[in-house]
């Protein structure tokens, strides 16, 4: 029983971001078998707003100088090209291709993920519930802290890719979306050295919010700082 002269101890608020949320420089980035074949059977989502997804997330991580992986399965003998929207931002980076359908099986990616040492993964790709969940699963296993960037995921039914998502946040894993990726990362208008690209890319991928900036700026010059 609490005695009625105890005191209770009360939170205080501080200005500064929680812990939780990612910066540039706390994590990973893999970004996984964007391909013409695995594409060809994803269904969850519009391949167009996949394509648009894909490249916001990319640029972004690009942008703010976020370390990225980029890896591909069968590229050569089956899987094909990643999209170039992926590639773009990241010139004459090496692509890590893979005969495994799980990236953290995969040697070369695990040498590359202990080369930048951060303990945080974030990983957007194709299928949400093999080629995502296995390294989401492996990483959680491993202590890492894992963040699936869910709307740039897809799978070959709602089902399947709803379905993986569960399993991965009922193991630990967070799922956020590409346009929150963006602007997580940025989190302040002040933030002047990042505000223009931030914004760039919002305007050109980030869908109704980016045409909104379009329209604010052009209108009456808008300035969210």
């Amino acid at each position: 029983m609490t005695n009625a002269n105890t005191a209770i101890a009360r939170p205080v608020a501080v200005a500064k971001p929680g812990a939780k949320l990612l910066n540039p420089h706390d994590h990973t980035l893999i970004m996984i078998d964007f391909q013409s074949q695995m594409a060809f059977a994803t269904h969850s989502i519009d391949p167009v707003q996949l394509r648009s997804n894909a490249a916001l997330v990319a640029s972004a991580a690009a942008g703010f100088g976020a370390s990225t992986i980029l890896t591909t399965v069968a590229e050569k003998s089956f899987s094909g090209p990643m999209f170039e929207e992926v590639t773009a931002p990241f010139p004459g980076q090496a692509l890590l291709d893979r005969t495994s359908m799980n990236t953290w099986e995969d040697q070369a990616v695990i040498n590359k993920v202990n080369e930048i040492g951060k303990p945080r993964i974030v990983l957007a790709g194709l299928w949400t519930s093999v080629c995502i969940v296995g390294p989401a699963l492996s990483a959680l296993d491993q202590g890492f802290e894992v963040f699936v960037i869910a709307d740039a995921c897809g799978d070959i039914s709602t089902e399947a890719h709803n379905r993986a998502v569960d399993r991965m946040v009922q193991a630990g894993a967070q799922p956020i979306t590409s346009l929150q990726y963006l602007l997580e990362m940025q989190r302040d208008w002040a933030r002047t050295e990042t505000y223009d690209m931030t914004t760039g890319i919002a305007k050109k991928l980030g869908g109704g919010y980016g045409i909104g900036i379009t329209y604010a700026k052009t209108m009456f010059g808008a300035h969210e700082g």
